[in-house]
């Protein structure tokens, strides 16, 4: 009888050995079917982009504003001003054509941060702080040439930055 199990279990040590080493394979198979592919990019070209790009929709000042190699997205976005209800799917973004001639961007006077209105000729930080401090005492401006009224500003002044500046949204 210790024959007959004997027989048995060399019958069952086979099978499980047959079935490890056929497992073995299968999974070996498999595995190198779903190896990850690795894709190796050759170095790209820098491309020199010293030029501008439109941002509008719903930032605060939309316009033209200079793009460079460094200069992400966000950081032009950013320098456009979100407004509060701002939808980032919603903000347009419009990079002109070689050779297309773009409008002089134009500052909203009634949205525009002390530190835009800097940047207009003529202005510089303190008439810029003053045009910003008319609006939140006086309101909103309803004609451009209500920036007559602001301390330091004159018909000269105003006549410079005229075609700069915009009341509209």
């Amino acid at each position: 009888m210790s024959s007959h199990l004997n027989k048995y279990w060399l019958l069952i040590i086979a099978f499980l050995l047959v079935s490890l080493i056929s497992g073995g394979i299968v999974l070996a198979v498999k595995q190198s079917r779903h190896k990850p592919v690795e894709i190796s990019l050759s170095q790209t070209v820098s491309i020199q982009c010293e030029d501008e790009i439109y941002i509008g929709g719903t930032v605060v000042n939309p316009g033209f504003y200079p793009l460079r190699e460094d200069d992400s997205i966000e950081t032009l976005i950013q320098a456009a001003g979100l407004t509060p209800d701002a939808d980032m799917g919603k903000i347009k973004i419009y990079v002109p054509k070689t050779g297309e001639v773009s409008q002089p961007q134009r500052i909203n006077l009634n949205r525009a941060e002390a530190w835009l209105l800097d940047a207009l000729p003529g202005i510089g930080p303190d008439r810029a702080q003053a045009i910003v401090n008319y609006r939140n005492q006086y309101g909103s401006f309803h004609r451009i040439e209500d920036l007559l009224n602001v301390s330091g500003i004159g018909s000269t002044t105003l006549g410079t930055i005229r075609d700069l500046v915009t009341l509209e949204d």
